[in-house]
C-alpha cells in the first residue's frame, strides 16, 4: 500500500498503455524481449496524437524492464537463495491467485505467476490534475485503456517538472509514489519484491484488486473499475482468509481483513457526504473561482472541528480522520473518490446475491461493458 499525505492509498496499480495480449501469447527469451515490448510501443506513440512520445517512451522502457526480469514463482521458491519471508509471501501469492480463478471466477491470464525483484521501493510516480472550481479531473487518453485521470514517470524530478507546469495551468495537483501498475492482462503481470513488504492481508488483497482489473476493465470509467476493484479486493480477502464456515480458517487476518473492509465503507460513505455539500458550493454560479476555494477551505475546516468533538471515535472512522488530518484539493479528493466510491451499493449488491461474490462479479461483468454508466448496475443508495 503505497502512503501519501500520511493516509494509506489502496494498494492498486495504475494502467500502462501496451500493445498487445500478452499474458495468452507465448513467452519471448530474455534477450529479445526489450525490442519485442519497444518496438510497439514506440510504434503506438507515432499513432497516438494525444500521447507524449517523451511519456510513453517512458513508461515502455519502465514496463520492459519489469517484464524482462520476469522469474517463474516455481523457480524463485526452488531457489536456496530464496529467504523465508519471500517464500512464504510468493507462496501467498499463488494460493491468492488460484483463489481468484477457482472461487471467484476471474480470468487471470498468467498474471502473478512470475516474480520479478525491482531495485526501487518506489516504482514509479503518478501525478493527478484537477480543476479548482470543480470535480473534474483532467484526463490523459491511452489506446487500449481509453481517457484516465493520472500519469506516471519513472523518476521524481520529471514527475515534479510536470506537476509544477500543472500547477502554472491553474490546475490543484497531487503527486503520489506507487509500488506497482498494472497492464490489465495484456502482458503476464508479475508479483514485484515492492509488494513483499505488505502484510498478509494486503498481499493478498492487492492480487484480487489487480487480477479483477485482468477480468474486467470499462474503458474511460476509471472510477467504477478502481472501486469495483477495491470491492472485490477487499471482499475477496475476506472469504479468502475466514473462509466458508462459521469459525474463520485464520482468525487474526480474517477479523483484519473484517475491519478494513469496514473502515473502506465508512470512509466512502463519508466522502458522498462531505463531496454533497461540496459540490453545492462549486454549482453556485455567483461565485468567482478564488470564493470557491475559500468555501472549500471552509468547509473542510468545520468538518474537521465536527469529527475533532466526537467523543470517541470508532476504528471505522480511521479513514476519515487521516483524511481530514491531512491537505485537501480537488486532485486529492478526486483521488480518494477514485478508490472508494459508492462501496456501501457494491456490498448491497453482494447482500442481493446472498454473498456470493463469485456470482457478484458475474453480474457486473455482463453489463458493465454495455451500461452508460455501470453504476447503475448497482442497487440505489439508501435515502439519508
Amino acid at each position: 500500500m503505497t502512503k501519501a499525505d500520511g493516509f494509506p492509498e489502496p494498494p492498486t496499480s495504475e494502467s500502462l498503455p501496451s500493445p498487445g495480449k500478452g499474458s495468452r501469447a507465448r513467452q519471448i527469451p530474455r534477450g529479445l524481449f526489450l525490442g519485442a515490448v519497444l518496438a510497439p510501443l514506440i510504434l503506438l506513440v507515432f499513432s497516438c496524437s494525444g500521447c507524449s512520445p517523451i511519456y510513453l517512451a517512458q513508461a515502455g522502457w519502465t514496463e520492459a524492464k519489469i517484464l524482462a526480469g520476469r522469474r517463474p514463482i516455481s523457480e524463485v521458491l526452488e531457489d536456496p537463495a530464496t529467504d523465508e519471508d519471500t517464500r512464504q509471501k510468493l507462496l501467498l501469492t499463488r494460493q491468492a491467485r488460484a483463489f481468484a480463478i477457482h472461487m471467484m471466477g476471474l480470468d487471470a491470464g498468467d498474471s502473478y505467476t512470475t516474480f520479478t525483484r525491482v531495485d526501487d521501493e518506489v516504482l514509479a510516480w503518478i501525478i493527478s490534475a484537477a480543476y479548482p472550481d470543480r470535480l473534474e479531473s483532467k484526463t490523459w487518453w491511452f489506446p487500449i485503456v481509453g481517457s484516465v485521470p493520472y500519469r506516471g514517470y519513472a523518476s521524481r524530478g520529471a514527475a515534479e517538472k510536470a506537476e509544477r507546469k500543472l500547477a502554472e495551468e491553474g490546475f490543484d495537483t497531487y503527486l503520489r509514489p506507487t509500488s506497482a501498475f498494472s497492464t490489465l492482462g495484456w502482458f503476464s503481470d508479475p508479483l514485484l519484491s515492492t509488494l513483499l513488504r505488505y502484510d498478509d492481508v494486503e498481499l493478498v488483497e492487492t492480487v484480487l484488486h489487480e487480477l479483477s482489473h485482468n477480468h474486467l476493465w470499462v474503458p474511460n470509467h476509471t472510477r467504477f473499475n478502481e472501486s469495483y476493484a477495491t470491492f472485490v479486493g477487499r471482499v475477496g480477502a475476506i472469504r479468502f482468509f475466514c473462509g466458508p464456515g462459521e469459525a474463520p480458517s485464520d482468525p487474526p487476518n480474517c477479523h483484519q481483513a473484517l475491519a478494513r473492509w469496514a473502515e473502506y465503507q465508512a470512509f466512502s460513505a463519508f466522502l458522498d457526504v462531505f463531496v454533497e455539500k461540496l459540490e453545492a458550493i462549486y454549482d453556485r454560479r455567483d461565485l468567482p473561482t478564488e470564493e470557491k476555494v475559500a468555501a472549500r477551505e471552509a468547509l473542510f475546516g468545520a468538518t474537521k472541528e465536527e469529527y475533532a468533538a466526537l467523543p470517541g471515535p470508532t476504528a471505522d472512522l480511521r479513514l476519515v480522520l487521516a483524511f481530514l488530518d491531512a491537505p485537501l484539493n480537488n486532485a486529492i479528493l478526486l483521488s480518494r473518490m477514485r478508490y472508494f466510491h459508492q462501496l456501501p451499493r457494491f456490498q448491497a449488491l453482494l447482500d442481493a446475491h446472498d454473498g456470493d461474490l463469485a456470482s457478484t462479479v458475474r453480474t457486473l461483468k455482463a453489463g458493465a461493458t454495455s451500461a452508460e454508466d455501470p453504476f447503475d448496475l448497482l442497487p440505489p443508495p439508501p435515502p439519508r
